[in-house]
């Protein structure tokens, strides 16, 4: 044992000369190289005494790197995140400053710009050394990783429950079944191939989702059970005068709520797991970047937490730093190329939309990863993490493009590198690959037709349409996590804000529409909407972008009409006919069925065409690639299990719906945890109801819906 210790202690010492020198030969070729960087008095001095002042600058910025920086951090967690991620240069160059003013006889001197390039080329340097030497030393290797995510490992890791393996849910938001399959065959994602094709194959499960296919009601159902009464990303909703939309930090508090209202569950994730970079918590005692956790202020909100585990390494926060302004660069210039080009389908790419871009697929993944390997280092018994790189990309520059493409290598390296860490885990874990939805590309309603649904409906409707409609904000998740690193509440653009009067409310979530009138508290009927615009709902049905409207009959019930202005009652629907939803494939009619019974569905919903042969759909939002409604690939998103969990399915079986896909993972945290058989029936059982006091977090997270 004494030896042992030795053994480690001299490891550690010769680990950080190696570092010390590589930094101080870093400093003195940025001496030679930067001319307002030197090293030297004015009088000029001999190269070993350089060296000597090299070394001395070196080490102390390493000391001050290693004690002053994550104390730093810590004190600026409640500046919003995206802005700690721009001052991460600043603070990196003072420290250099700091340093270089304790060398002796003033020998160490630069301008402040070029601080913070030595500072950063320095912290580079300093944390490949520190990784390549510890490559070869599998206890120096696992230390390291520690630190990089600021976990210890806890003791009950040590205990008897560390041999039952835990489980890793890695969420591709926005990878649909088919492109999955079709990255693996092109090689962009060779680890995910590995695992498809290699030893031990993964077995990879299509399923359906509900009609509406987004993350707001595809994650509530995974994390929580139930996406009962979400009929859209946003929906007017008439009881309480308020738009609910997923991605805003009070909707998805009060959305969760409801969801653990129903069901009587704290979720997926409760005793002991974490939720990384998700719309909502699942019950987890471990948040970062959880949006529903971020209506809170103050102390209570535990998710931005997990940016101090990140960027207390300033070798991290540096490197995101680099990559966020480079992955800005990258996204001006594949923006500018594609006009340029002149190619078809676009959209506008400006604004906002590059600092959106980099956030989610530097920052917001960069954070999320350095979590998860936290989490598994540690232990934890369920990880759920949400990657949304590839969804904010497809959004703007298709499903199948070559910058979505470049996305998916980069999220291939993030896994490898999970299933890397994985190795060094105090217990065994089961790595859990699926999406929440899938993307159908297609060109935009407004692009092919001239004008948006909410024109369309105001024409018919005998109102006035602006001459410039504005441009209609995506329901990217992206947005509103960038919104809450700011610390600025998830706002609505006016055309989706409840109009005064009789005017009608217009909503988009990809190519499905809502439309609700708000003067009127409940349901409006077929019969009634006819006497009040008699055009609206032929004008709907015979449009060439518009491929059913569903609304409600006093006579028939709720009826689907289809382009040639034949009504089926929705009870009378089934995939099998050749009526107005054949064309959108299996399980069409329960979708539609479904929704059509939640409480807020709206007065009329509407959902674009899709032409089967080129997987296209037409979007009401600005996406070339979208998700929402029915049609194509955005309805099939994948699972990938590894052998050792049980099949979602029996053989020849469909998984149809996230509730049910939330029973299947429950299923497998009970097999990992060794329970097995004996409590499946009881897990896929329809959960129970309880009091609405029931909540994953404490003191509750159901502000005021106004965010």
């Amino acid at each position: 044992m004494a030896e042992r210790r030795w053994r480690r202690t001299g490891s550690a010492v010769l680990r950080v000369v190696a570092v010390w020198a590589v930094s101080s030969l870093t400093m003195l070729a940025l001496a030679a190289l930067l001319p307002d960087f030197r090293l030297q008095s004015d009088d000029g001095d001999t190269l070993t005494r350089t060296a000597v002042t090299a070394a001395w600058g070196a080490g102390a910025f390493g000391l001050l790197s290693a004690l002053v920086w994550p104390l730093v951090v810590r004190a600026l967690l409640l500046v919003p995140a995206l802005v700690l991620g721009l001052l991460v240069f600043f603070l990196n160059g003072s420290l250099l400053l700091v340093a270089l003013s304790l060398i002796p006889d003033g020998r160490g001197q630069a301008d402040p710009e070029n601080a913070v390039v030595v500072a950063a080329v320095m912290s580079a340097v300093a944390s490949a050394t520190s990784t390549a030497v510890a490559v070869r030393d599998d206890d120096a290797y696992r230390r390291r990783l520690y630190r990089l995510t600021d976990r210890r490992r806890p003791r009950s890791a040590r205990g008897p429950d560390a041999s039952a393996p835990g489980v890793v849910f890695l969420q591709l938001d926005g990878v649909g079944h088919d492109l999955l399959l079709r990255a693996t065959e092109d090689g962009l994602m060779p680890t995910v191939a590995s695992w498809l094709h290699g030893p031990g194959a993964h077995r990879l499960t299509p399923w359906r989702t509900d009609w509406s296919s987004q993350t707001g009601a595809s994650q509530l159902a995974l994390l929580h059970g139930s996406n009962h009464d979400v009929p859209a990303f946003r929906w007017y909703e008439k009881d309480t005068g308020q738009l609910m939309v997923s991605n805003r930090p009070a909707s998805a508090a009060e959305l969760q709520r409801r969801a653990v209202a129903r069901t009587g569950d704290p979720g997926l994730l409760a005793g002991g797991g974490a939720s990384r970079g998700n719309l909502f918590s699942g019950g987890a005692g471990q948040l970062a970047l959880v949006l529903s956790v971020t209506a809170r202020r103050g102390r209570g909100n535990r998710s931005r937490a997990g940016y101090f585990a990140y960027f207390s390494d300033p070798a991290n926060a540096v490197r995101t730093a680099v990559s966020f302004v480079a992955e800005v660069g990258r996204e001006i210039g594949q923006s500018t190329r594609a006009r340029l080009r002149r190619e078809t389908p676009r959209v506008r790419r400006g604004g906002l939309y590059p600092f959106i871009r980099a956030f989610a697929t530097v920052v917001e993944r960069d954070v999320v990863v350095a979590a998860v390997m936290g989490d598994v280092l540690a232990g934890r018994p369920a990880v759920y993490a949400d990657l949304v790189a590839f969804d904010e990309v497809a959004h703007h520059s298709g499903p199948y493009s070559r910058d979505a493409a470049k996305v998916l290598q980069r999220l291939d390296r993030s896994l490898a590198l999970i299933a890397e860490v994985a190795e060094h885990a105090p217990r065994p874990y089961r790595i859990v690959l699926l999406s929440d939805h899938g993307q159908s590309p297609g060109e935009t309603f407004r692009s092919r037709y001239g004008l948006t649904l909410k024109d369309l409906v105001r024409v018919a409707c005998g109102l006035p349409v602006p001459r410039r409609a504005r441009r209609a904000q995506t329901g990217a998740e992206a947005r509103g996590a960038l919104r809450s690193a700011l610390h600025r509440p998830v706002e609505e653009p006016a055309e989706v804000r409840p109009p005064r009067g009789s005017e009608p409310v217009v909503l988009a979530s990809g190519n499905l529409g809502l439309i609700s009138f708000p003067d009127v508290p409940y349901r409006l009927s077929r019969e009634e909407i006819d006497r009040r615009h008699p055009a609206l709902l032929p004008t709907l049905a015979r449009h060439p972008g518009i491929g059913f409207v569903l609304v409600r009959s006093e006579e028939h019930g709720s009826v689907v009409i289809g382009p040639d202005g034949r009504e089926v009652p929705v009870d009378e629907l089934t995939d099998g006919d050749a009526g107005p939803l054949a064309v959108f494939g299996p399980g069409a009619a329960d979708a539609v069925r479904r929704t059509d019974s939640f409480p807020h569905a709206a007065d009329i919903m509407v959902n674009s065409t899709y032409e089967p042969s080129t997987g296209e759909v037409h979007a009401f939002e600005e996406q070339i690639g979208s998700h929402g409604g029915l049609g194509g690939e955005q309805a099939r998103p994948f699972l990938l299990s590894p052998p050792a969990l049980s099949a979602p399915v029996e053989d020849g079986g469909d998984l149809v719906g996230a509730e049910q896909v939330h029973r299947v993972l429950r299923r497998w945290l009970r097999e990992s945890q060794g329970l097995g058989e004996t409590v499946r029936a009881v897990q896929e059982s329809p959960p129970r109801t309880q009091a609405e006091e029931v909540f994953p977090v404490p003191d509750g997270l159901a502000p005021d819906k106004n965010g």
